[in-house]
Parts: structure tokens; sequence; C-alpha cells
């Protein structure tokens, strides 16, 4: 990585991930590490691309959550309040109860591929 510079990041979801080293794939062969992080990404189950992409936003939009949050809600598809709390649980700010509730609610509407 010497002389490559990073020019901005952002917190995207797994799926997004997936599908960019997928769409990469299709023209080049992949290295070893890019081979490793597509057998993670699909080893685990997670929301579709496109119903991740809509999630995020709305965690963002409706709920206020910060895009590094909104995007561990995604990647770990939270069944319970004790998932919802290890993901807060490092937040400054607390979220309480009544609104990790909400959020698992919404994430219900939404179906999980395996």
């Amino acid at each position: 990585m010497i002389g490559k510079e990073v020019l901005k990041t952002e917190p995207i979801t797994g799926s997004e991930v997936e599908k960019i080293i997928e769409d990469f794939a299709e023209d080049n062969e992949l290295n070893y590490e890019q081979n490793l992080t597509l057998n993670h990404l699909k080893r685990f189950e997670r929301y579709s691309a496109e119903d991740a992409k809509e999630i995020f936003d709305k965690l963002q939009d409706d709920f206020g959550l910060r895009a590094k949050v909104a995007a561990h809600i995604v990647d770990l598809v939270p069944k319970d309040l004790a998932d919802m709390r290890l993901i807060f649980a490092k937040e400054p700010s607390k979220t309480d109860k009544e609104d990790m509730e909400k959020i698992l609610e919404f994430l219900e509407g939404y179906d999980v591929k395996e």
C-alpha cells in the first residue's frame, strides 16, 4: 500500500461489500484478501443488498443513528434486545429500551437471506 492515500472513508454494509466484490469479480480475478472477504461474507445470514441499503438509510434518517451503528445493525441482524444492547454498548449516547424495541420491530419487516 505504499503510495496509496485514503481519500474518503464511510461505513457500508457487508451486503454492499459482497455486491461490489462480486461485480468486480465478473471482469477481474480476485486476489487472496478479496477471496477471503467474499467467502467470509457468504457465511453469515444477512439482508439482500437492496434491503440492506434501505434499512441502513432508514436507521439513519428515521432513528437518528450514526452510519457506523446502522451498518453494525444491518450486518449483525439482531434478533432480540440482548443483541441490540451489545451493538449500542460502546455508543457515547445511550439508547433506551423502547427505541431498541422499535428498531427490532422495524427490522422484522425485512426478510433475511441465508
